[in-house]
């Protein structure tokens, strides 16, 4: 067998147990912001189906890193209608799934997350702050467990907003004008800021760099013009300086006539 066929056998070996470490379970959402302002309310739905392709019975776990939160799990039957409700309060809950529940089968689960914005531990401009809006997993009897979705949001606060646009503006521009290095310079110092969580600065820093940028570009530009005009005077000069030579040559030829 060549090494290259022993490759693909191994790939595909270990590319069977990936697949077969997740769960069958289809997860979908409806809901769930891009990015939410610490202390604002969230609330998003997550639904779940295809319940037993993998197992008969287990337990739905969900976590969250939201404050105040209630968590509201419902289960349906095949024909679409409610068989169940069930509400959970604090960070993390269990939900039991089993197949073997009589005449009210459960087919799928909504789980609906509603909970405040946590505060922001950390900040840092890249990546930009997260939190984890809702996680489930699949456990089984025993402890095993297995991901089924997860979900983080950007949160921020309106001082960390507004210094987060100042920069991303000022890094398109410098990025448009192929800015020098006081830009890139001025623009580091303000992500710096921003880190320290100082976005007064921040944002002075991002509009001095931006400043900057279209100052290069002017000057860039000006210089263009300089340069186009000189060029211009020098295709002029050669243009008089032929004409000249043209007519001393005219001239020269009649007086020899």
């Amino acid at each position: 067998m060549s090494r290259y066929s022993s490759a693909v056998i191994a790939a595909l070996v270990v590319l069977s147990i990936a697949v077969g470490a997740v769960a069958a379970v289809e997860t979908a959402s409806d809901g769930v912001p891009q990015e939410s302002e610490v202390g604002t309310e969230v609330t998003a739905t997550y639904t779940f189906t295809e319940l037993y392709t993998d197992y008969e019975s287990w337990t739905l776990n969900g976590q969250t890193n939201l404050t105040g939160v209630t968590w509201t799990v419902t289960k349906y039957n095949q024909a679409g209608n409610q068989i169940d409700q069930q509400s959970y309060d604090g960070g993390e809950f269990d939900a039991s799934i089993d197949i073997d529940s009589g005449s009210a089968e459960t087919n799928s689960v909504t789980v609906e997350v509603r909970g405040t914005t946590p505060e922001i531990e950390s900040y840092q401009f890249e990546p930009e702050e997260t939190y984890t809006l809702a996680q489930f997993r699949l456990v089984r009897s025993g402890g095993t467990s297995q991901a089924l979705s997860s979900t983080s949001v950007h949160h921020f606060t309106p001082d960390s907003q507004e210094a987060r646009e100042a920069i991303e503006t000022a890094q398109q521009t410098i990025e448009e004008t192929n800015a020098g290095n006081e830009a890139q310079t001025t623009l580091e110092n303000a992500i710096e800021a921003y880190n320290n969580e100082e976005f007064g600065s921040a944002v002075t820093f991002a509009n001095n760099a931006e400043q900057q940028a279209r100052q290069d570009e002017s000057t860039e530009n000006r210089n263009q013009l300089i340069l186009y005009a000189v060029a211009g005077l020098v295709v002029i000069g050669l243009l008089v300086g032929g004409v000249a030579y043209w007519r001393s040559q005219q001239d020269s030829y009649d007086k020899l006539g």
